[in-house]
This record gives C-alpha cells, sequence and structure tokens, in this order.
C-alpha cells in the first residue's frame, strides 16, 4: 500500500496522479536524444505545465539505451512530486528511436494497451549483439511490429530516420515531429515548431524535418511494402567482341535446371565483374558438371535444390575476398557517388576519404606467385621479417591523387590473379569441398546439399577469414563422422547452425561433442583422416 493509499479513503484516488503525464524516450548515442528530451520540456514549460526531466544511460555506442523520461504536469502553483524512472505499466507516451528500442521498450512493460501511445522510426541500427553474429544475426523488426500493434493503445510507426535524413536534419527532429502529430500531447502543433525556433540551431532544417513526419503521423502513415527488386538483365556496356562473349555465356543458363538459373544469372555476373569473362566460364563449366550429377541423382524431384546451392556458394568460393577485390571496390566511382550520398554532401561540396588498411604477412605473401609464395612460407626467418615491414596500421587518403593511384593499381593486378598463390590454394580448397559434396550425392541428397552449404562459414580475409576457415573444417569433420546416418543432413545442419551461433564458436564445440558422444571411435579416426 503507497503513501497515498494510506491517507485517502479506500478505493478512491488522487486525481492530481492522474493528470502527470509520463513520457520515456529511448535512444542511443547520436540520435538526439538529449535534445529530444530537452524539445519536449520546453514545450511542455511554453504550455504551462511543470515538467521534470532525467534520464539513465545505458553502455557506451550501441550496446544499450539512454532513457530519457519526462513527468508533466498542469502548473497549479503548488509544488508536485515526480518520479525518477518510467515504472512498467504506468507509461503514456513511449518513443523509441529505433524498432528493436520499442521491442525492447514492450519486453519491459513500458507498453500497455489501455493507456500508452507507442511512437517508433522502423529504420534499423544494429546493435552491437547483432554485429558480432557470424551468420545473421540481424532481429526480425516484423515480430517487433506485430508484438507493438498489439501492445500499444495507439501505435504510430514509420521510417522517421529516412524523413530526417531527407530533409538534411537528424532523427530527433522527425521524432519530435511525430510526437506531434500523435496528438498524445494537449498542445498546438505551432507551439512545437515555436519551441525548435527558440533553440537557435538549424532551425530550418529541423523544421523541414518535424513538418514531413508530424504529417506523416498525423496521416498515420505507415512503410510503403518492399517489393523484392526483379532479376537485372545480363548486358553490359563495354567492346562489341566482349559483349557477344558475356551474351554466350548468358545463353548457356538456358541448359541449366530451371530453379537454379536465376541464381547461376546472379553468380555469372558476380565472378565476370570479379575477375573476367573466362572466369565465367569456368564457373558455368563447373555448374554444368553439378546439375548433371545432380539429374543424375534425381535432383529434380528435389527441384534441383543441390544445383541451386552450388550457383550460389561457387560463385561465392571463386569470388574470395583479396587485397585486389578491396583495392578494387575502393577505387570504384560508384563508391565514392555512394559515400557522398550517406553523408548527403552536395555536388560542390568535397569529400575526403580516409581508408584504413592494415595488411600482414599472410595477405601480402599471398600476392606472389605461387612459387615465390610458398618459398618464402618455408623461410620462418624471412616470412617474420616481411611481417615486421607490413604489418603495421595505415591511413590512405582514397581522395588524393597518390594513394588512389596506389590502390588503383592494386585493384588492376587482379588480371594476374590466377597465377598467385592466394589463388591457388583458394580454388585447390574449393575443388575438395565440391567433390566432397558431389561424392554424398548419389547416397543421400540432403546431406549433400548441407554440405555445400557449409561454404557460407568462409568469408572475409586475414584474420576473419581465418575464423571462418576453422569453423568450415570442424564442421567438415564433424559431418564426417555423421555421414553413415540417415539423419546425416539434419546434423550438417545443426552443425552450420551452431557454428553461426557465435563467434567464439562454443555452440559448435557443443553440437560437435554431442555427435561424438554418440559416434564410435574407428568412424572418429576416419573422419579425421
Amino acid at each position: 500500500m503507497t503513501q497515498m493509499e494510506q491517507i485517502l479513503p479506500a478505493g478512491q484516488r488522487d486525481l492530481r496522479v492522474d493528470q502527470i503525464i509520463k513520457l520515456a524516450v529511448l535512444a542511443v548515442g547520436g540520435q538526439g536524444g538529449g535534445v529530444l528530451s530537452n524539445w519536449i520540456v520546453a514545450v511542455a514549460e511554453r504550455n504551462g505545465y511543470a515538467v521534470q526531466s532525467t534520464s539513465v544511460a545505458g553502455v557506451a555506442q550501441r550496446t544499450g539505451a539512454t532513457i530519457y523520461y519526462v513527468e508533466m504536469l498542469p502548473e497549479s502553483g503548488a509544488q508536485p512530486v515526480f518520479s525518477l524512472a518510467p515504472a512498467e505499466g504506468d507509461v503514456d507516451i513511449l518513443i523509441a528511436a529505433e524498432m528493436m528500442e520499442a521491442g525492447r521498450a514492450i519486453m519491459r512493460g513500458f507498453v500497455t494497451p489501455d493507456q500508452t501511445t507507442l511512437i517508433a522510426s522502423t529504420h534499423r541500427n544494429l546493435a552491437t549483439v547483432e554485429k558480432v553474429v557470424p551468420g545473421s544475426g540481424i532481429s526480425d523488426s516484423a515480430t517487433v511490429r506485430e508484438v507493438a500493434e498489439k501492445s500499444a493503445k495507439t501505435f504510430i510507426a514509420f521510417d522517421m530516420e529516412a524523413l530526417a535524413l531527407k530533409a538534411g536534419s537528424v532523427i530527433s527532429a522527425s521524432l519530435f515531429g511525430a510526437l506531434a502529430g500523435s496528438g498524445a500531447l494537449p498542445f498546438e502543433i505551432e507551439s512545437y515548431r515555436e519551441t525548435i525556433r527558440a533553440s537557435g540551431r538549424g532551425v530550418e532544417k529541423s523544421l523541414a524535418a518535424f513538418d514531413l513526419a508530424c504529417e506523416a503521423a498525423l496521416e498515420r502513415r505507415r512503410d510503403p511494402e518492399v517489393v523484392p527488386p526483379k532479376a537485372r538483365p545480363l548486358t553490359a556496356d563495354g567492346p562489341a567482341r566482349q559483349v557477344k562473349q558475356l551474351e554466350a555465356l548468358g545463353a548457356r543458363l538456358a541448359a541449366l535446371p530451371l530453379p537454379a538459373q536465376d541464381m547461376a544469372k546472379a553468380g555469372l555476373r558476380k565472378v565476370v565483374d570479379y575477375q573476367d569473362l573466362a572466369y565465367g566460364t569456368e564457373y558455368l563449366d563447373r555448374l554444368d558438371a553439378v546439375a548433371a550429377a545432380d539429374t543424375a541423382a534425381g535432383g529434380a524431384e528435389h527441384g534441383f535444390d543441390f544445383t541451386l546451392n552450388a550457383a550460389k556458394y561457387i560463385a561465392n568460393a571463386m569470388c574470395y575476398d583479396d587485397i585486389l577485390r578491396v583495392a578494387d571496390l575502393k577505387t570504384r566511382g560508384t563508391r565514392f557517388e555512394r559515400v557522398a550520398a550517406e553523408v548527403s554532401a552536395r555536388p560542390e561540396t568535397l569529400v575526403q576519404v580516409t581508408e584504413f588498411v592494415h595488411p600482414g604477412a599472410a595477405e601480402f605473401v599471398s600476392l606472389m606467385p605461387r612459387w615465390l609464395g610458398a618459398g618464402i612460407e618455408k623461410s620462418p626467418g624471412l616470412y617474420k621479417l616481411i611481417d615486421r615491414m607490413v604489418n603495421k596500421g595505415r591511413r590512405m587518403r582514397s581522395d588524393r591523387m597518390v594513394p588512389f593511384t596506389m590502390l588503383y593499381f592494386m585493384g588492376g593486378l587482379r588480371h594476374w590473379r590466377r597465377a598467385l598463390l592466394r589463388h591457388s590454394r583458394e580454388m585447390a580448397h574449393m575443388q575438395v569441398w565440391l567433390d566432397t559434396a558431389l561424392a554424398r550425392l548419389p547416397k543421400d541428397y540432403a546431406f549433400a546439399t548441407e554440405t555445400l552449404k557449409a561454404r557460407r562459414l568462409i568469408k572475409g580475409y586475414s584474420d576473419t577469414h581465418a575464423r571462418g576457415l576453422g569453423k568450415f573444417d570442424r564442421v567438415m569433420q564433424g559431418g564426417a563422422l555423421v555421414a553413415a546416418r540417415q539423419d546425416a543432413g539434419d546434423w550438417m545442419g545443426r552443425l552450420i547452425a551452431a557454428a553461426l551461433a557465435d563467434p567464439k564458436g562454443e555452440a559448435l564445440d557443443g553440437a560437435l561433442a554431442t555427435i561424438r558422444s554418440f559416434v564410435t571411435p574407428d568412424t572418429e579416426i576416419t573422419a579425421r583422416a
């Protein structure tokens, strides 16, 4: 029983408590949560309300949101007593600067269907826990939206970040506009605008973002449904001879099983862009052999799933990341256009781009011809000397002539990629993986298909590539342990999922331990061999 309930007769509430408006804002660093909180306080005071604002800071930079809490009450001359933090089941307005923050607010009990107006931006600003997962750790926004519809009294949600960027402002202005348009506070919309004007900084752009979001909230607008992009045609501009060669490669796609053709088209486009037309021919040669084996193994009954996955993962394996690829991508015109768009640069604005590179001896030696690189690796002293020389972090201004020329020259070396040590090893590793999957295909279709999917564990370069390669090898060893079982495909899928579950590989350790608990010693020795 609270102190107020002890003073008042049973069943009677102090009406002044019901007049208190309780508002919480959940925002992370860089989203202007403090500015928004100050605006809310200012607009309330402008309308004759007594206000108190507090904040509870989260952990640094996107591992936790700061909760800004505001309570307000019509000014009566008496000194009100406000709470310092929001309470479960007693928040009138909840503003979430990002979709997952809305989900966290619901989980914490701040959103209730009989009281809370929930205002949330639908864009995503990925949390650290979503980024560190080796696979896709991105949370499902659709699930949060579905729960929010049921959990809130009123749910207003649209991409407020996009509206802020359109106006050249930040999301705090859009959130303020959505609050005004929601009608959750008993204030005239013009008083919100007066509050922004009184702030005196970035007024015009803030007002533009405010008006866009306010209008969207008044109309209870929602984001348009995302339409999947149509497959791009396999066309290119360039010398007539090369265009004809590309068209000839495209014509070969029609001979592949229909379910795999779109994926094969995407794969062909990727490998040609990565290397050249001859590389595209190698890709289709491998895919033709896979399709023939798939057909012989009854692939039609399985929707040619084996060929479809082969089209994806063979292309990924052939387009491994190396220094040449990174340099090529960093010097493309489309990349500078994207950077300029991301920072909202005007045509007359000079954009400076600083690249951070940190090559080690492994990356440097892998760019040497096969015979030279392999020889250096056999000489520990020489290898350590090279590592001391190159294993240093460097910053390069790719908007300047000399650094750009260096990167451009490095990207152009891709024409000699086939002669390099890294390429020979990547192709040999890919062939062993593909041969293993093809050998399993006639015996166990699902197991062979999951073997192809294991390739998704290998990505990136340097330490990222090494970690992925280590997990891949362990998954393949685990697959060999269960190869004789009827549920080998299921176990292979579980191993891949475990490898993608966490960066340290603890889930994979557990899955492998489970497998070893029921396999015979002879089986394990054979798998290791």
